[in-house]
């Protein structure tokens, strides 16, 4: 008999183990919040700790845990301590290793192909019009392609308009980009388009582009003016052109299981903190690039493309967008629309 309800034991015990291992983790609560569980979020932020981005995380863990009641406890992670790249962030997400990483969209462009239209080269006007777009019917079709593959989208962040800098002189002109060894993202779009500009365009580990442009490895590149700032690009490279050529967005991600194995209530609460994050990290975003402004204008010789300056590079770019048109289908016309 003893054997018998032992083996009874045994079985209403893993019984009880295999309920409990739902789809998110459960740290233990030893009291309070009325004896419910508390969940742990880890998130992973390439940017520094003085980037609007970790203010913006910083309130966003402020809201979430006090919209819980304590049962969500949240740590952020900054300056990329926990993974080098954003591809390797977003891999964590994926297989669960984090809850959370918040990449550029040019980073889930190798997951998602549709994120790669948002890196089309002039694709949005103004700032504003990329926020619409993003917070329109753009981003919820984006955001509707990350499910399937393990990750969800909760909301937006932003790092402003990319730039490009350079060492040869003032680009004002498609001509004045021709033979420049030139850094970009890893990504097809990017590479095509300034080769198709002239310039001799390749992709770089972008913690390692200071040294290459110290070192005349490339003599040019393109990046977000408070990149250009706090990562001191200013005392490597000599001319900033205000090109406003690309859009960065960045998406506030999170593990889709995790987030659909949440209580009803919790899922509620990280939705609404997210909606918070994006209030209040764009506007400090966009004054974070102003402020990059007035540093990098001490250091380098600025000049900013006139409209019909960039309507000769769009122009030059027509066998790119037509190129690229079959695989985004609707996407690029959709985004154009916002302007």
């Amino acid at each position: 008999m003893k054997k018998k309800h032992l083996m009874l034991l045994i079985s209403i015990i893993s019984l009880i183990v295999m309920a409990a291992c739902g789809k998110s983790e459960a740290v233990s609560n030893e009291g309070g919040s009325g004896g419910k569980n508390k969940y742990k979020i880890t998130i992973n932020n390439g940017l520094q700790e003085d980037s609007s981005m970790h203010e913006g995380l910083m309130r966003f863990k402020e809201v979430a845990e006090e919209k819980s009641n304590g049962q969500l406890q949240i740590e952020v992670f900054s300056g990329a301590t926990l993974y080098a790249s954003d591809r390797e962030a977003i891999e964590a997400v994926q297989n669960g290793n984090i809850e959370m990483t918040v990449p550029p969209t040019a980073a889930l462009a190798g997951f998602s192909k549709d994120f790669m239209v948002l890196d089309s080269l002039f694709l949005f006007d103004e700032v504003e019009n990329a926020r619409a777009a993003l917070d329109g019917e753009l981003g919820e079709q984006l955001l509707d392609t990350l499910p399937p593959l393990g990750l969800r989208g909760l909301s937006w962040g932003e790092a402003g308009m990319r730039q490009i800098t350079n060492n040869k002189g003032p680009i004002e002109k498609v001509e004045d980009l021709k033979g420049l060894k030139f850094r970009v993202q890893e990504n097809p779009l990017h590479i095509d388009s300034f080769n198709e500009l002239g310039a001799n365009a390749s992709p770089f580990a972008y913690g390692e582009v200071y040294s290459a442009l110290q070192q005349n490895v490339f003599n040019a590149m393109e990046t977000p003016l408070n990149l250009i700032d706090k990562d001191h690009f200013y005392e490597v490279q000599d001319y900033l052109t205000i090109s406003n050529h690309v859009y960065t967005g960045e998406v506030l991600l999170i593990n889709d299981n995790f987030f659909t194995g949440l209580p009803e209530e919790l899922q509620k609460a990280l939705t609404e903190a997210a909606e918070t994050f994006t209030e209040y990290q764009r506007p400090l975003a966009f004054e974070e690039v102003k402020d990059s402004y007035d540093v990098v204008s001490d250091h380098m010789e600025i000049n900013e493309l006139s409209s019909d300056q960039k309507k000769e590079f769009v122009e030059q770019l027509a066998p790119v967008y037509e190129k690229y048109k079959a695989e985004f289908g609707d996407l690029l016309e959709l985004a154009q629309s916002y302007n």
